[in-house]
């Protein structure tokens, strides 16, 4: 079957292009719904919009601290659009031909050629996220700048064929903010855009998700999570809903363990929270004085006296 060839989305599982056979890969069958602000929702949805003939989808960054809902938000686009969806989720050690086409030692010792969720999603008019690509180095970027611009295709050397973006073919890639992560070149910054930005939830929106993972929760346990993240968030900390979701499950699981112990609710979330987060959650404004702190210390370079006397000892020299 040629590029291009009709196909059933659930049973045709591969597709030759250039006389290469590649089986293709499976979509995600997740139905999350997106819980939230809508405006964000139909901002990834405008993206992905043709106004013309000449016109080309975008392929946009969605930026956010982790836990918050950005493959979420990708899953609600792709469902809305009614478009199977494919998630490559990247890393420090992801290679081109992870990202593309990967050789397999089949029966009788032949290679076979396993198409990536992306390059699936480009050959069968799917949507596809690039989950965490900020965690991917610049070799592997570097194998998709035609993928994001006006040429929407890739080269796979491995299987030594050019493989084209079906029209409908759509993607967007999640940048968490945190250290841990590579610096995107700027040549493919500016072909990821726009850049859309996801906060933290609003208070009635946090409980509604969390309501809608945990159905069986008691309503007080909700609330009392819910405050605590909102608090939080006010205090710029970073814990997230998928924080607030864990730390549920577990106080619920450890009321279940055992419901005639003496322990309360309040006594329970505790503990949760301690788990989950560790015991410096118990004290947000401290953590965020001390967060703070770092974050001051390392924005100015210590002198050669700051590694061998406190700020305020009398033998430092700058005193």
């Amino acid at each position: 079957m040629s590029q291009g060839s009709e196909q059933h989305p659930e049973r045709q599982r591969r597709m030759e292009i250039e006389g290469i056979s590649l089986r293709l890969a499976q979509s995600d069958p997740s139905q999350q719904e997106w819980i939230g602000d809508r405006e964000i929702l139909q901002q990834l949805l405008a993206c992905w919009l043709v106004v013309d003939d000449k016109d080309l989808p975008l392929c946009p960054r969605i930026i956010g601290q982790p836990g918050i809902g950005k493959t979420t938000l990708a899953t609600s686009a792709a469902r809305e659009r009614k478009q199977d969806f494919y998630i490559y989720q990247c890393t420090a050690d992801t290679r081109p031909e992870d990202l593309l086409i990967t050789p397999v030692i089949a029966e009788g010792s032949t290679i076979q050629y396993q198409a990536s969720p992306l390059v699936t999603a480009m050959l069968t008019g799917g949507v596809c996220l690039l989950d965490e690509g900020n965690r991917m180095n610049e070799k592997s970027w570097a194998s998709l700048a035609p993928l994001l611009d006006h040429r929407r295709s890739v080269e796979s050397v491995v299987a030594g064929i050019q493989v084209n973006a079906h029209t409908d073919f759509r993607c967007c890639v999640t940048m968490n903010e945190d250290a841990s992560t590579y610096e995107v070149p700027d040549y493919i910054l500016s072909r990821l855009q726009p850049s859309l930005k996801l906060e933290f939830p609003a208070r009635d929106h946090e409980l509604a998700i969390l309501r809608y993972h945990l159905p069986f929760s008691p309503q007080e346990i909700l609330t009392i999570t819910v405050e605590f993240l909102q608090k939080a968030h006010s205090l710029d900390l970073g814990f997230s809903v998928r924080d607030g979701i864990h730390l549920v499950q577990y106080a619920l699981k450890r009321l279940a363990q055992d419901p005639s112990h003496p322990l309360s609710r309040d006594e329970v979330w505790r503990e949760a929270l301690i788990k989950v987060l560790g015991e410096e959650a118990l004290d947000l404004e401290g953590l965020a004085q001390q967060r703070k702190r770092v974050i001051d210390e390392q924005a100015f370079p210590r002198g050669l006296g700051d590694f061998f006397f406190e700020p305020d000892d009398p033998l430092h020299p700058d005193r």
